[in-house]
This record gives C-alpha cells, sequence and structure tokens, in this order.
C-alpha cells in the first residue's frame, strides 16, 4: 500500500502497487482521502471524461450521501467529492465500485486520461476504441499501479486540444495512424493506430524503470540526460519520427451547439453538404455543480445519448443525436422558445441548461474564468478566491483567467492565460505563454481596482 502523506488518509479498503519513491504518493483518490478544511476529498478518475448516465447517477449518490453534495470538475475531467466526513470508512468506495467506476483498487489513480471531448462529433476520429483499451492495459499492468496520481496520458483527435495539456505521454490520431509523444518532446513517433495504446502503456512502463534513480514523478521531472534517453528507448520500440511540436494553446469546446457535416448527403459539384447538430457543449462556472445542475445535465443526457463527456476546462459535453436545426413553428406574435434565435431539440436543451445557471454561449461572463477551491476549503489559501473571481466577472476576455489562492496554483490551466495568484502583499496578475511569464502587477487590497487589473489583462 502506498504510504499516507500527513494530509491524506488511506481508506480501509485501499490497496494497490509500491511506489519507487520516498514518502509515497499524496496524490488522492477515491481510496486515499485527502484532508482539507472542509471535510475529506475524494477524487474520482473518469478517464476521457467519459460518463454513463447510469455512473453520473452513482456520483451524486455518494456526493449526497456522505459529502456536501456538489460535485467539483477537475482540470483532467475527473470529478472531486469534497466534504466528506473522515469517518466514512470504504462507503464511498464501495458504491463507486459497484457502479463500474473502481475497475481496479491498485490502479484507481493511476487511470489518468483525457481525451479531446469533441472526438468523432466534430467531424474528428472517434477514440473510444484507444480510449477503453488503454484503460484495460493501464489496469491490467502490474507496473503500471506504480505511477503516480500525477502521471496523466491524453488521447487527441488531431485537433491539438489535449496535445497542449502538457501530458506525460500522448497519443495522436493523424489519417489510419497515430503519433506518440513522450513529454513535451518535439519529435514524435508514427506507428499504426491499432499499436498506439499498446505503445502508450509502454512508454508508461520505461518511464517507471528510468524514474527509479531519480524519484520523478513525471516526465517533465527526470534530469535532462535520462529524459532524453527515455524518449530514445520508447523510439527503438515505435516506429519512424516526425517532428511535431507540441501546441501552445489548449483550446476548450465553445459552449453551445457542436456540429459536424452530415455524411449522408455528401458534398457534389451542385451541393453542399449539411451540417448536423451532434453534442451540446456547456461550461461549468468554476467547475462547482450543484446537486439540481448535475441532475438536469445527467437527465438531459439519458433523454439524448445517454453519455457525458467532462472536458479537462471543466466544461461538459453532451453528445446527441440532436439532429439538424428544426425551423420555428411559432407564429410571429408568439414569443421565441430559445434564445438568440436558436430552435430545435438542442436549444430546447442548452436553454433549459442556461437557466439552471451553466454557460451555454460565448457571451457569459464567467466564459474562461476559473480558480482553485480556495478559502475555506483550503487552508494554505489565502483568500476565498472564488468569491473574488465571481466579484471581479465582467466582460469576457480574449484570455482565459485563473485564480489562485497561494502559489502551488492548483488545477491552473495550460497555454496561454492570465494568471492571478493571492500573495501576502496582494494579488499577483501575471500572462502566462507556455513555460514563460510575464509579471503584469500586484494589486492590494482594493476589489474595483483587482478587477479592472483583471479584465485589462485578459483584453
Amino acid at each position: 500500500m502506498l504510504a499516507a502523506m500527513p494530509d491524506s488518509a488511506p481508506s480501509p479498503l485501499s490497496s494497490g502497487g509500491t511506489s519507487p519513491r520516498d514518502g509515497g504518493d499524496a496524490c488522492p483518490g477515491t481510496l486515499r482521502l485527502h484532508r482539507a478544511d472542509d471535510g475529506a476529498l475524494a477524487r474520482v478518475r473518469i478517464p476521457g471524461g467519459v460518463l454513463s448516465a447510469d455512473r453520473a447517477d452513482a456520483l451524486l449518490a455518494v456526493a449526497g450521501r456522505f459529502g456536501d453534495g456538489e460535485l467539483h470538475l477537475t482540470s483532467r475531467g475527473n470529478v472531486q467529492l469534497r466534504g466528506l466526513d473522515a469517518e466514512c470508512g470504504g462507503g464511498p468506495a464501495e458504491l463507486l465500485g459497484a457502479a463500474g467506476l473502481l475497475p481496479s483498487a491498485a490502479h484507481e489513480r493511476a487511470r489518468n486520461i483525457v481525451a479531446s471531448p469533441l472526438a468523432g462529433l466534430d467531424g474528428s476520429p472517434s477514440l473510444g476504441g484507444w480510449l477503453s483499451e488503454l484503460d484495460s492495459l493501464v489496469c491490467g499492468s502490474a507496473a503500471a499501479a506504480a505511477l503516480s496520481g500525477r502521471f496523466l496520458f491524453a488521447l487527441d483527435s488531431g485537433r491539438g486540444d489535449v496535445d497542449a495539456l502538457g501530458a506525460d505521454v500522448t497519443l495522436i490520431a493523424e489519417g489510419g495512424d497515430c503519433l506518440l509523444r513522450v513529454g513535451a518532446a518535439d519529435e514524435v513517433f508514427r506507428l499504426p493506430s491499432a499499436d498506439g495504446p499498446r505503445a502508450a502503456l509502454l512508454a508508461a512502463e520505461l518511464f517507471l524503470r528510468a524514474a527509479r534513480d531519480s524519484g520523478a514523478w513525471r516526465v517533465k521531472d527526470l534530469p535532462d540526460d535520462v529524459r532524453t534517453a527515455l524518449v530514445r528507448a520508447v523510439g527503438a520500440t515505435a516506429g519512424p519520427v516526425v517532428r511535431r511540436p507540441r501546441p501552445r494553446t489548449a483550446e476548450a469546446p465553445a459552449p453551445g451547439a457542436v456540429t459536424a457535416p452530415n455524411s449522408s448527403t455528401p458534398a457534389t459539384k451542385t451541393t453542399t453538404t449539411t451540417a448536423t447538430t451532434t453534442a451540446i457543449s456547456v461550461g461549468v462556472p468554476l467547475g462547482r455543480l450543484a446537486p439540481a445542475q448535475w441532475r438536469l445535465l445527467t437527465e438531459t443526457a439519458r433523454r439524448y445519448g445517454n453519455e457525458l463527456r467532462l472536458t479537462p476546462w471543466r466544461g461538459i459535453v453532451i453528445p446527441g443525436p440532436f439532429g439538424p436545426p428544426e425551423p420555428s413553428t411559432q407564429s410571429a406574435q408568439s414569443e421565441p422558445s430559445t434564445r438568440s434565435g436558436r430552435s430545435g431539440r438542442a436549444a430546447e436543451a442548452l436553454d433549459a441548461l442556461a437557466a439552471a445557471g451553466l454557460i451555454t454561449g460565448p457571451d457569459s461572463p464567467w466564459t474562461g474564468v476559473g480558480a482553485c477551491v480556495g478559502h475555506p476549503g483550503c487552508a494554505k489559501s489565502l483568500s476565498d478566491v472564488r468569491a473574488e473571481a465571481g466579484a471581479a466577472v465582467g466582460p469576457v476576455g480574449r484570455l482565459p483567467v485563473y485564480w489562485s489562492g497561494c502559489e502551488r496554483r492548483c488545477g491552473h490551466p495550460h497555454g496561454e492565460w492570465i494568471d492571478v495568484v493571492v500573495t501576502p502583499e496582494g494579488h499577483r496578475i501575471s500572462h502566462v505563454r507556455g513555460e514563460h511569464r510575464n509579471p503584469r502587477a500586484v494589486v492590494r487590497n482594493d476589489p474595483a481596482a483587482l478587477a479592472s487589473a483583471v479584465s485589462e489583462a485578459r483584453a
């Protein structure tokens, strides 16, 4: 069993692989809870963010029975349950296991897999086969049980969205092949698509061997020479090398209807393809879902496709089929039934979700705004950053913004964004571009000035 750290408590059901690193891995899971100021915290891994409606119901049941009732989305498309009673024991794990959300006790924290949430919905390839196979391979590998809860796999449909998230091992769909990236290396390896999941697991197992002496949790933590040797070792088992730099910007799905060309009506010289609404996408303010909001999302998924996809940007995609937009049947004298002139089943669903407080269009002031849990949920936070973020919400900015209550910046995004960190001197506002940071300003205890400075930085 992995050793418990001072701020984590193992469940009576906890068992797993042995970490090669001193002190063990304190990353929380469902079998090892994290002690927070608002109670114990469980992090439930949802590979690829894909949930059936029934499994979504199970998460809500656990949150209501053992926690504060809310569900919190993470920057890896997982779910955190907060406010759990420290004496809840193995109750949450038993219910989650019965729902199929805990297929392997030894691997539950190693099942960190993000996937392009629009895969198969926007004209890009489906990743369902890769996802199920990689998850099965990870759970079937004795070595993979030793992966840190921080180690991340990414499955990219070719859009570059999750390739930009800084995963340790990334598979990228390209035609009938796939590209394999290790860490942030610009050189990727081309191999047949069917070989991708097994190659990804092998890369992770080779990482564990490389990390034995360095104590690294992730590929980026390896010494430069060890990391270079790891990439070469992976290349010796993979295909030819292709240069493909990692994208700098990770783009979240735009809130609203998701459309793709209708393959049943191919374009000719005299006709054009028609689009069909294949999914709807919504954002979740600060990633925090009340029971009624989660229930509505689950009911919507059950009505149209029975699936929810949690995104690494704290949003949710609900696949259809929703069909093509339907013409309005209302008279000119009647009130329109949907906002912004939208019509059809997708618009009906989006309007209901908007009324529940979710982000369904690019004009929401909450678009691109994120924050850690802050005070009072976290003892290390210097302020209630969620409340501060809400007070500073204004016009939609060009860049996303993330508020952190301390220098740890838990859950921060990747790519280009505005970083707001609470320090003893005030709120430090920086413009982040990948690994580069441009200090902008420090605002001291003035909410109006803080809101203005954040808005200016995002513009």
